[in-house]
């Protein structure tokens, strides 16, 4: 059985990676967080390696509070960045696959056409910035190393906007929600599940993206989200950007070119309708 070290695995992808970890039985997943792995620590990191033979790390890890990192750089600089670097040269060392986690918000979001992974990147915030840095530091610091971005997270964990939207249409009576940023909504148990199944696959660095299929606005998904839910309809009224004022500059499109990922995998990418039926279904049950 292979070791693979999961950081931040008490955060959405973590969470759902431990709901579906039962169906790869050849892997032994070891799961960290801040308070067992300190991953700014390069020394804990030394003496975590060297006492467990691992495999591969999936790195789930990052600061990801986008407005408060406008406020708080030097922190997401060491945590999105630095610790990343950390991880990347000791995977290196000890021969290690690794598989980072990034965004969309590496890309400033002005074309309205699919960000292919190779497509130049320009993020307008702080987090976006410090989240293509770690991209950067794993790439050019461990051969053995595939980054992800994604878009649009949630899950039955954790805060995220699905829950968020749900428990405001218990108590609202109507809610004004971004019609002008277009992107692709993630559900964590696939992008989870996507995690896994490329570690096998890592020969040589590449970035690759994935989120569920299908485009929609945040005043679309919230829409989608709160009709599943089904208990309670309300008004939901389409705002602009300039309406909702944010620290962090958002990318206003946010669609990936996923070719490369379902190529390489073999495999067709759920619709995001179906993946948040299967969200909703996982909230209704607990």
């Amino acid at each position: 059985m292979k070791n693979v070290l999961v950081t931040g695995a008490e955060g959405q992808l973590g969470s759902s990676l431990k709901k579906i970890a039962g169906n790869f039985p050849q892997y032994n997943f070891i799961y960290t967080d801040k308070d067992n792995l300190d991953i700014c620590n390069e020394q804990e990191l030394k003496t975590f390696f060297e006492n467990n033979s691992l495999y591969c790390v999936l790195h789930f890890a990052a600061y990801t509070a986008v407005d408060k990192a406008e406020e708080e750089e030097s922190l997401a600089e060491k945590i999105n960045s630095e610790a990343s670097l950390n991880i990347a040269k000791i995977c290196a060392k000890h021969k290690a696959r690794l598989v980072y986690i990034s965004t969309d918000y590496v890309f400033e979001g002005k074309d309205c056409k699919p960000h292919s992974p190779q497509d130049m990147t320009n993020p307008l915030s702080v987090y976006g910035k410090t989240k293509l840095k770690g991209e950067e530091n794993c790439l050019k610091n461990n051969p053995l190393t595939f980054v992800i971005r994604t878009s649009w997270l949630y899950s039955e964990f954790k805060s995220n906007f699905v829950k968020t939207m749900i428990n405001l249409s218990q108590t609202k009576e109507e809610l004004n929600v971004i019609y002008d940023q277009i992107g692709s909504p993630t559900y964590a148990r696939d992008l989870a599940e996507f995690s896994i199944r490329v570690i096998e696959h890592i020969n040589s660095n590449r970035i690759l993206h994935f989120s569920n299929q299908g485009v929609c606005s945040w005043y679309d998904f919230a829409r989608k989200a709160i009709e599943l839910w089904g208990e309670k309809q309300i008004r939901i009224n389409p705002i602009l950007t300039s309406q909702y004022p944010a620290k962090a500059t958002r990318p206003k499109f946010s669609v990936f070119d996923k070719s490369e990922s379902e190529k390489l995998l073999d495999i067709k990418i759920p619709h995001w309708e179906e993946s948040l039926k299967e969200c909703i279904k996982e909230l209704k049950a607990q």
